[in-house]
């Protein structure tokens, strides 16, 4: 084992140099990774949220088919969706550019997720709401944008937060797929350099802030919609 450790060359493991060179051609892909990661969580909240509605639904021809695409998408790859619909659709006839296939993909297969955190929430809403709405002669869609939904927002937003995180992750894997991204602007420095390490670490370095800022705002909204005090929710 710590033979192991004696033969790594440390030396090689970061290039500061390099990466401050670098910075600018990588940045070239922050905003297509931007663009994806928010157009694929927009198209996942409006597709997840009447898959929730499906999924909750008491008619068989409406839960059943929301179940199978939740099961289907939470149950496959998502790189091999994207596969699917960049390079297996041109065979059907239907050619998508790589930016479309890859907001598709990522909207399509966060949905899933999204329906499942929003089914949760509004279910978390306590029963008698819907009974005393309906008492007061609120129709089904008055109450759930007016009563049940604002209540569930405030349930939503840590796991919604944490589906938007992967996501924005996940959309390094667009570069297979030839997005102009930010882990695809590396790998072309890769190419010309061959220092893989220093490249893939500071690719690695710029989705963490990423990810703060998002974690940052998450934690601003919670505390926007929280009814209680904050303090009363601390452990210690």
């Amino acid at each position: 084992m710590f033979e192991f450790f004696g033969e790594l060359q440390f030396d090689r493991l970061f290039n500061p140099q390099l990466a401050w060179e670098s910075l600018p051609k990588v940045l070239e892909g922050l905003p297509m990774t931007i663009a994806i990661s928010f157009l694929g969580m927009g198209m996942g909240l409006l597709i997840g949220f009447f898959l929730a509605l499906g999924r909750s639904s008491s008619k068989f021809f409406i839960r059943w088919p929301s179940r199978l695409y939740i099961s289907f998408m939470r149950g496959t790859p998502i790189l091999v969706f994207l596969f699917i619909l960049y390079f297996g659709l041109p065979f059907m006839g239907w050619t998508l550019s790589a930016f479309t296939a890859a907001v598709l993909g990522f909207g399509l297969n966060s949905a899933a997720y999204i329906a499942e955190v929003i089914r949760g929430s509004i279910n978390s809403v306590p029963r008698g709401q819907w009974e005393s709405a309906r008492a007061l002669g609120l129709s089904f869609w008055q109450t759930l944008t007016s009563i049940i939904v604002p209540q569930a927002t405030r349930v939503s937003l840590p796991p919604l937060t944490n589906v938007f995180l992967d996501l924005v992750k996940a959309t390094s894997l667009a570069a297979v797929i030839s997005v102009p991204e930010m882990l695809q602007k590396a790998q072309i420095v890769v190419g010309r350099t061959a220092d893989s390490m220093t490249m893939y670490i500071l690719v690695a370095l710029i989705y963490w802030p990423i990810c703060v800022i998002i974690a940052f705002f998450q934690e601003y909204l919670e505390n926007r919609f929280d009814f209680h005090s904050t303090k009363k929710n601390r452990l210690f």
